[in-house]
């Protein structure tokens, strides 16, 4: 099933709640945190096939959320949700299709200086990302017959920094660097690997109760 990596993802996130006896509260925090951000998506483009296609997508600016949990006053659980985003698909800079992917990543993070103004964090963890919706220009489909693999799971490492603006509410901002790749084939048969390997840069507000 396509969706089983995102099912164990979630299956993660709710053994990740259950452990409620190792919770330790900051003062009166909560131990959710969730927040709304701005992403943008800038991809490495690396063209693995060896047939000289020059394949890229292209980057893009579109809003997440994510919802973390504390686990200790240090240690959170994060997991990151979006929509489907639309990518138009290009060889050697001429659009030669489009496809849509959905990226939900699941890392665990140390927070430091938990109880001061700025509190800088590091993570990781993994990305499970779906394409679908993989179309090609007719010329293209017709010459080359071409598709890709579906399904793509790879590491995610992160770093950011919570800025306290009041009690319970933060400016956000955050840097992840995740492991995304597809194998392509043509007429069937596999071609290589094409790797989006996107740098994500992120700034946004957080509500933690």
């Amino acid at each position: 099933m396509k969706f089983l990596p995102a099912l164990r993802l979630a299956a993660l996130a709710a053994a990740a709640l259950s452990l409620q006896p190792a919770l330790a509260k900051d003062g009166d925090e909560g131990p959710w945190l969730v927040r709304v951000r701005a992403l943008h998506l800038d991809s490495a483009n690396k063209d693995g096939t060896g047939l000289g296609l020059g394949l890229s997508v292209n980057n893009k600016t579109f809003p997440e959320l994510d919802i973390s949990y504390f686990l200790a006053p240090n240690i959170a659980a994060e997991l990151v949700l979006t929509y489907p985003q639309k990518h138009r698909l290009y060889s050697n800079g001429a659009e030669i299709g489009s496809l849509k992917h959905l990226p939900p990543t699941l890392t665990l993070q140390y927070h430091f200086n938990r109880t001061g103004g700025v509190r800088p964090y590091v993570g990781a963890g993994l990305n499970y990302t779906n394409f679908s919706s993989v179309k090609f220009a007719p010329a293209v489909q017709a010459a080359l017959k071409p598709s890709i693999k579906h399904n793509s799971v790879g590491l995610a490492w992160q770093a950011g920094a919570d800025i306290e603006i009041s009690p319970g509410l933060s400016l956000n901002v955050d840097l992840k660097k995740v492991a995304l790749k597809t194998t392509v084939y043509s007429g069937g048969a596999a071609v290589g690997k094409f790797k989006v390997d996107p740098t994500l840069a992120s700034v946004g507000l957080g509500w933690r109760f």
